[in-house]
């Protein structure tokens, strides 16, 4: 008896702590298996995608011949960007022509989808831009860019988002909920100055206003996607029960959480592939720059994997593979990521502006005369409060002071561009009017902005007085907006730099004039994650680029066209 009574006892706990166990662990659920299309519906999405694809390449061909015949032709007053966009608009009015007399349907080739930007477009064009930073200029103003672009575009979007929402409850415009209103004033404060810094550059405006604009556009376009997807993030959720002070909150710990999370993902990625750059490929360029290639997209697809930012990522990445990584690849390597990234920022670039003007035709709109005038007015509303209060701000730690002019011209070249436009149409809203509003009204006010403020960007810096004199001096003829052609006629010598130890030693450590964190940068972090090269590194690098220029020089001279004119003259 006393053993049954045992067995039975020892059931009882077996039974229960089992009970308990399984109260405690809950099951993770599996991920649902997406389906797999085959047979008929795998052929069919196949010849959809292909079309697509055709479509794409064919609209990019175009627009490179545009920009071909404008470099021809020497008509540099006009951006590159202008004239995509006006070609776009004039091939959907053609496409619309087609498919009103039956002759043709892509309504579905010629839809711009949000996917494609955020996972194919935007990454190169983001990791471009901060790899190609002049990195001098842009350390020595990180925190005014900082400012700008983290809490100047905070306060823009809720500038825009508030307005909206308050002047919806009083009936004067369409009416939209508080967490819609956000998101709209977030994806509409993303800035896209492209025709403004080539103008700058033409202009050769104050380097320091260059990089003001140019620093602020590359991360707002980050903060602008981080604060569309908090206020996407509180939509989805059921807020109902939730204060406005516990919404706040939870907003702003999501923010903080994107933001430095992001950051901290494609820091720690850039710090790795400098670290991977130590194990000496820069003897065989070919496996180096397949590395480089691969490290420029990973903290993107990492960050998106596990719910983080990956504009956020790969634009801090492409930063720090810039100052560090860069400086540690073979001459060869160095050349070839320049070009390779210009190139393909370029296309990506081409391509979103002509999508942008095919929208006008392509996309179902709804337009509502008093929304996109308030629209307006709060963006530049925001734009002004951003910019001028926190430039005065700034002058209180600067050496270099923000100037009233240079205020103006930064308020000025807010331009929008492609990115709110994706942002707008990436939202879920619903009615399927709201929708269609936002898209419609962001559109108008990216081409306002482009065709408006872009166009008269110049004859404002010449009334105001603000480009360098040896620039006053040109005639008008001679100003070149064409980025390509620049891009294509020269080659940074920032970006190719191999410095031996002492060469470092006297470039950086034994200067006085470092403050900050450029300091602590040349102190500590460059000795450790750049590789200081010996004599035999830079004659083998030298030795690489002799050989590829004397192969590449013996098959010019075996030609057909080949003369001693022609040689002496590429001599």
């Amino acid at each position: 008896r006393s053993a049954n009574a045992t067995h039975e006892v020892i059931n009882v706990t077996l039974h229960t702590t089992l009970a308990v166990t399984t109260k405690l662990v809950v099951p993770t659920p599996a991920k649902p298996i997406l389906p797999v299309q085959t047979g008929v519906q795998a052929q069919q999405e196949e010849q959809s995608s292909g079309m697509t694809i055709f479509f794409s390449l064919l609209v990019l061909a175009i627009c490179i011949i545009l920009v071909h015949l404008l470099i021809k032709y020497r008509l540099h007053f006009l951006p590159e960007s202008v004239a995509v966009v006006s070609l776009g608009i004039l091939m959907g009015a053609f496409i619309k022509i087609i498919e009103a007399q039956k002759l043709a349907n892509w309504k579905e080739e010629e839809m711009f989808r949000p996917n494609m930007f955020f996972l194919l477009l935007l990454p190169p064009i983001i990791f471009e831009s901060g790899y190609s930073l002049h990195k001098g200029n842009f350390f020595q103003n990180i925190g005014s860019i900082t400012l700008f672009s983290v809490f100047g575009t905070a306060i823009s979007a809720f500038i825009v988002g508030g307005g909206i929402y308050f002047l919806g409850q009083a009936d004067v415009i369409y009416k939209l909920n508080m967490t819609d209103s956000f998101a709209f004033g977030s994806l509409i404060s993303a800035v896209d100055p492209v025709a403004t810094i080539a103008i700058f550059n033409a202009l050769n405006v104050d380097p320091v206003l260059n990089m003001l604009v140019f620093g602020e556009s590359i991360l707002n376009d980050a903060v602008s996607i981080v604060l569309t997807n908090t206020a996407e993030g509180l939509t989805r959720e059921n807020m109902s029960d939730v204060s406005g002070w516990q919404t706040f909150l939870q907003a702003l710990g999501y923010f903080l959480k994107m933001f430095f999370g992001s950051a901290a993902l494609g820091t720690l990625t850039g710090l790795i592939s400098a670290l991977i750059s130590f194990f000496n490929l820069r003897k065989t360029p070919s496996l180096e720059f397949g590395m480089m290639i691969i490290f420029a997209y990973l903290p993107y697809g990492l960050a998106e994997g596990i719910s983080l930012s990956g504009i956020m990522a790969i634009l801090f990445s492409g930063i720090v593979m810039s100052h560090y990584t860069h400086h540690n690849l073979s001459p060869v390597t160095q050349i070839l990521m320049q070009q390779t990234l210009r190139t393909v920022a370029f296309m990506c670039e081409t391509c979103v502006f002509a999508f942008l003007g095919l929208s006008i035709f392509s996309f179902p709109h709804k337009f509502e005369m008093s929304f996109v005038i308030w629209c307006i007015v709060l963006v530049l509303f925001g734009r002004a409060v951003n910019i001028f209060p926190l430039s005065y701000l700034l002058n209180f730690f600067r050496d270099h002071k923000i100037t009233p002019k240079m205020m103006f011209i930064m308020w000025f070249s807010g331009l929008r561009g492609a990115i709110p436009y994706a942002l707008s149409l990436h939202l879920g809203l619903e009615p399927i009017e709201k929708r269609q509003l936002i898209g419609t009204t962001t559109i108008i006010i990216v081409l306002f902005t482009i065709l408006l403020l872009g166009g008269g960007t110049m004859p404002l810096i010449r009334l105001i007085d603000i480009e360098d004199s040896k620039a006053r001096k040109r005639n008008k003829k001679d100003i070149n907006l064409s980025k390509t052609e620049k891009m294509g006629n020269t080659i940074e010598s920032e970006h190719l730099s191999e410095l031996t130890e002492e060469e470092y030693e006297a470039q950086y450590i034994k200067r006085q004039d470092l403050k900050g964190f450029m300091w602590f940068d040349a102190k500590y972090l460059n000795p450790f994650f750049t590789r200081r090269l010996t004599q035999e590194d830079l004659h083998h690098g030298r030795l690489q680029m002799k050989t590829l220029t004397n192969k590449w020089y013996e098959e010019v001279r075996q030609g057909p066209s080949g003369s001693e004119d022609d040689e002496q003259e590429l001599l």
